[in-house]
């Protein structure tokens, strides 16, 4: 019963670490990847010695195979097929002939400074030749790029790992046999590849038309069904020909989204739950069978080697792959400089080294090494430094634009035409027939639809969309449709209108992915009316050194009085919905309501309804009559933050 129980406390013991791992690395923002390596090399045999993966024996090669199937069937089935179209030629050039530059660039560079027969280094290089989206996608949820940067990379590291993979296959394949014909390597591919895609189609495709039928399964065996049917697929395609498995798991993923099964995004949920198990449990363990005295041993030409590829290689790849695309020099270069290693590389290196020493062949443990150094460097390296290129170069996605707000009233729809009038994108969603007809008569594109739909949210363009603004007039409602939208779309600014928390929370919510719209407690449907009646004016404010203190503060006061209200704010050229928590900058340009009871003078000013509201220039808002008492208050609040 010794070694059962030693292997239970391998497994315990690599979960509790690697899932531990991915909650530090959340909790500081940066790659998971980074704590997992740390963390198996720590707890490896070259460490503290608790964790010794060769327990496992043929086991481990069982788990990476299962698990490598798992995460890129998750990755196919996350691609954006509708970004993927904007960026389809160079993907396409990424993954084809980007796929030879690197293969020859890398083997070029191992040979040269790393001295490794010409043999091995192209194998060092076949395996490289992937970008693993199981840190790419982690990657990118927390630098949030442009939409087209993150397509372009997240397409590439789904669809080059099953090329590079079967590229490794076929070059260890003339290692061992000595078959080095390229007719026969360029067939060999191209067989796996169409083998594995013909599979993983109609697999992916029976798979969503049983899902859709099947309605007396219940959420959680739909979920399993998939998890049984993607392993299935994997093994069938592995067993008519070998390594064309991983691309089937790819197609089934990418056929399956197309589909549009019931309740998709649940599917998708669960499959990225059991991603994160899996890269978690497949990095620990690869990290921990790791040999550091083999790494030292490869010396100074190993990172010259990894530099090579990353400062050279993959800048020449992009550059030349990209060279009739859309992109500009800026996306050119953030795209060239992010080029993680993952999971595949590791798991395949693992696999090869132990080929290569039950052959009697060397430079197994180096070439494993070698992999994994890379792994490091380009994710230490690349991982950490990404937000700051992104926001060097200016490709963060937190600019982006546009908005989507749930709820048709006098207020929103006045938010909306503020965004068009900026030339942004903006959609309106409501249950109410005729709160839509009223934004359809301010020509304000609306949805007649509930935003529980997430079909409907799709197509509204929520995907690309800065802002997503709940205010209906329930409040409880609308902190439901925020949280749910976070989880399942991830805009990069959630707002809402809800119920201030009793415990005293200004965000009113558990995630701080929400912030509280405009002002807390804000009275809609007071405003609503007073928009209705044509008693406000809508105007702006400049925060301007050195006043920008006096101005918040009688800004502030106003606010606390119930005279005003804050709606936009204008930084940086960017358009955004003020948030409760907010902390306004002078160069803010503050745009707001102001309650103004005289609708003669209304009317004449900017007409005798509500949809001719005009912007005004009021640099008197400062000098609005306020009680010198809330004025007292408010300075004192701001002096003493």
């Amino acid at each position: 019963m010794e070694m059962p129980f030693d292997i239970t406390l391998l497994i315990v013991l690599t979960v509790i670490a690697g899932i531990g791992a991915q909650v530090l690395a959340d909790y500081l923002k940066i790659p998971g990847i980074v704590f997992l390596l740390l963390f198996g090399i720590l707890l490896g045999p070259d460490g503290f010695g608790l964790l010794h993966p060769s327990l496992l024996g043929d086991g481990l090669e069982v788990i990476v195979s299962l698990s490598v199937a798992l995460i890129l069937f998750e990755g196919g089935l996350n691609l954006e097929l509708k970004e993927l179209d904007k960026v389809s030629g160079s993907l396409r050039n990424l993954v084809t002939i980007g796929t030879l530059i690197t293969l020859i660039g890398g083997g070029i560079a191992a040979h040269a400074f790393s001295e490794f027969p010409w043999s091995i280094s192209f194998l060092y290089a076949a395996l490289v030749v992937v970008t693993g989206p199981t840190v790419i996608g982690p990657l990118l949820k927390q630098v949030q790029v442009e939409r087209s940067v993150a397509a372009l990379l997240e397409g590439e590291g789904v669809l080059i790992d099953p090329v590079g993979a079967i590229l490794a296959v076929l070059v260890l394949d003339v290692i061992l046999n000595g078959d080095a014909d390229p007719v026969r390597l360029i067939a060999g591919l191209s067989l796996r590849l169409g083998i594995g895609s013909a599979i993983g189609a109609l697999g992916g495709w029976t798979l969503g038309y049983f899902l859709k039928r099947a309605q007396f399964l219940s959420d959680d065996l739909k979920n399993l069904v998939v998890l049984a049917g993607l392993w299935g697929l994997f093994g069938l395609a592995q067993n008519i020909r070998g390594e064309s498995g991983l691309m089937a798991t790819v197609v089934a993923g990418i056929v399956l989204r197309a589909c549009a099964v019931p309740d998709e995004r649940l599917l998708r949920r669960f499959k990225g739950q059991l991603t994160i198990l899996a890269v978690s449990v497949l990095f620990i363990l690869l990290a921990a069978d790791l040999s550091l005295a083999s790494v030292v041993a490869l010396g100074w030409g190993s990172l010259v080697t990894v530099a090579v590829l990353m400062l050279v290689v993959r800048p020449i790849n992009v550059w030349l792959c990209t060279i009739n695309s859309g992109l500009n020099w800026r996306q050119k270069l953030f795209v060239s400089w992010i080029a993680p290693k993952g999971i595949v590389s590791a798991s395949i290196a693992s696999l090869f080294a132990i080929l290569l020493t039950d052959r009697g062949i060397n430079g197994g443990d180096s070439i494993k090494a070698l992999v994994f150094l890379t792994i490091i460097l380009t994710v230490v390296l690349q991982g950490l430094t990404a937000r700051s290129v992104a926001k060097i170069l200016g490709l963060m996605s937190t600019k982006a634009t546009g908005a989507v707000i749930v709820g048709s009233n006098p207020l929103s729809r006045l938010i909306a035409r503020l965004f068009k009038e900026r030339g942004e994108t903006v959609v309106i969603l409501d249950t109410n027939p005729e709160a839509c007809q009223e934004a359809e008569r301010e020509d304000l594109p609306v949805f007649l639809s509930s935003a529980l739909d997430t079909e409907v949210l799709e197509e509204a363009g929520l995907a690309s969309m800065g802002t997503f603004l709940a205010m209906t007039s329930n409040g409880e409602v609308n902190r439901v449709l925020a949280q749910r939208t976070a989880e399942e779309f991830s805009p990069p600014r959630v707002l809402a209108l809800f119920p201030q928390d009793p415990q005293g929370n200004k965000t009113g919510n558990k995630t701080n992915k929400i912030q509280h719209a405009f002002i807390p407690e804000l009275q809609l449907k007071t405003w609503n009316d007073y928009l209705s009646d044509s008693q406000v004016k809508l105007g702006e404010t400049v925060l301007k050194e050195p006043s920008c203190a006096f101005q918040q503060a009688h800004l502030q006061a106003l606010i606390s009085s119930g005279e005003l209200v804050p709606l936009l704010i204008e930084r940086e050229k960017q358009l955004l919905v003020v948030s409760a928590t907010d902390a306004w900058q002078p160069g803010d340009v503050i745009i707001y309501l102001l309650y103004d009871p005289k609708p003669k003078l209304l009317k004449r000013l900017s007409g005798s309804s509500q949809s001719r509201l005009t912007l005004e220039k009021l640099p008197t808002v400062e000098e609005v009559p306020i009680s010198s008492l809330a004025l007292e208050e408010t300075l004192e609040k701001v002096s003493a933050e």
